[in-house]
């Protein structure tokens, strides 16, 4: 990272200069510090945890590195002439909306990221979704031979992706990241969604919404989320791309459309994708798939490269992730699913109107009212598999005609699925309830699932 010593000047402006303080440390603050000591800018840090997460490694690394934690601290921030936040801290801290009332310059990782970068970046934000659509994206950036570094609120931090000879960066990017955002302009952007999420950050939906704009800032080209009413009316430049879960209305905008009873991803009129050759399952996938194309489309990506890196994506682990296929039944890992509606929403996700899922549930279910999910189960279920302590309640609120089957391991009851599903069926863990009964946690339970699974298969 020495390299970018040298780039501390940008369209003849002085990119960073003066006492920086770095307000909360972690995976972030750690690699601001780290940045910042490495183009030899002045650097402290301030975090309100008597030991915070990084602090040996920051100790270790940077031994002459101020370091105020157990609060925050007033004269650390009156002498600061620039705040690097933690996006996991409001910038309605006090000792901050004090200081940005003195003029003091308040940023993120992501600003200065901003400052630095001299390749092309595309920005996702969402409050479903990103994950899913920034993985993908890189996997489509692979598939089409470009080089390009994949992170920021997911996996690396923005800065450590810098000096590393990428050509291109595919950055997941939070609210609270874009809250002290202001100069990144990006080649492609999307919002993909937006819903109410970080209510005790956020006075309003609206304030929420306003916050993930700020990603269309100074985009080359928006990606727009035509089903999304309140993304639909955020402000853009006029290069758009949209994209919906209906036909396409115009040759700029991606979605689904029916050939010979057939559905596919569309971009105009031309089909590009069956849905059913699709391994992330779920209209929410395929909204997610769409998004995808349309960011790799406008930073020019080759069209078959991304899909035939789409038609290989087995989605997120444990988040309705594609283990295999044995004698044309479907098995989808959802253990992540801890809670009933994120079951429901799994279920829903699927077309349940010719083939059914035989759904393995069951755990430590904490007190959680079951009702809500048994008509959902009525219409998408062949049959339940019950696992855990709690299943029981669960058993309670299932239709009174659905067949239900206890299983006293998980490995039995993905036999169990495997035996009562018909091909074109899906075999779904989405346990709708904590793990810690059996399991070390929902990743451990989801890992013996596709254990489970490739056992069948040999």
């Amino acid at each position: 990272m020495k390299n970018l010593a040298i780039n501390k000047m940008h369209n003849g402006q002085t990119l960073m200069t003066g006492k920086n303080l770095v307000v909360g440390l972690g995976k972030t603050g750690l690699s601001v510090v780290r940045f910042l000591n490495a183009i030899g800018e002045s650097v402290a840090i301030n975090d309100s945890r008597d030991v915070p997460p990084g602090h040996e490694e920051m100790k270790e690394q940077f031994p002459d590195v101020a370091c105020f934690t157990g609060g925050f601290n007033q004269a650390a921030f009156t002498s600061a002439e620039r705040l690097i936040v933690n996006p996991g801290i409001s910038v309605k801290e006090p000792l901050i909306a004090e200081a940005i009332k003195r003029g003091v310059e308040v940023i993120g990782d992501i600003e200065v990221f901003a400052r630095f970068v001299d390749k092309p970046v595309i920005a996702i934000t969402g409050s479903n979704g990103k994950t899913t659509v920034t993985t993908l994206l890189g996997e489509m950036a692979k598939a089409a031979g470009i080089n390009a570094g994949v992170g920021g609120n997911i996996g690396t931090p923005a800065l450590e992706l810098l000096g590393k000879g990428y050509e291109l960066y595919i950055l997941e990017l939070s609210s609270f990241q874009l809250e002290t955002l202001y100069s990144l302009k990006p080649l492609a952007s999307v919002v993909l969604n937006v819903s109410e999420d970080h209510m005790d950050r956020y006075d309003s939906l609206r304030e929420y919404a306003d916050a993930k704009a700020v990603i269309y800032q100074n985009a080359d080209h928006a990606v727009i989320n035509g089903d999304d009413a309140i993304v639909a009316l955020m402000k853009t430049k006029e290069e758009k791309i949209s994209f919906q879960m209906q036909k396409p209305n115009n040759e700029s905008q991606f979605g689904i459309t029916e050939v010979d009873g057939l559905q596919w991803l569309a971009m105009g009129d031309q089909c590009l994708l069956p849905v059913n050759d699709l391994l992330i399952a779920g209209k929410h996938n395929q909204a997610n798939a769409l998004a995808a194309l349309a960011l790799g489309h406008a930073a020019g990506f080759d069209m078959q490269r991304m899909l035939e890196a789409l038609k290989t994506f087995k989605g997120l682990p444990h988040r309705t992730q594609f283990i295999a296929e044995i004698n044309q039944v479907r098995f989808y890992n959802d253990s992540k699913a801890t809670n009933v509606g994120a079951c429901i929403a799994a279920l829903n996700g699927f077309d349940n109107s010719v083939n059914k899922t035989v759904i393995i549930m069951g755990g430590d279910c904490k007190q959680a009212d079951f009702s809500e999910i048994t008509e959902v189960i009525r219409r998408a279920c062949r049959a339940v598999i019950l696992i855990g302590k709690d299943k029981k309640d669960i058993e309670n609120c299932l239709p009174a005609d659905i067949k239900r089957i206890e299983a006293v391991s998980l490995s039995q009851a993905v036999s169990l699925g495997l035996s009562h599903a018909e091909p074109g069926d899906r075999v779904l863990l989405s346990p709708a309830c904590a793990s810690f009964d059996m399991f070390s946690g929902y990743e451990d339970r989801g890992n013996q699932f596709i254990k489970a699974v490739r056992e069948l298969v040999s």
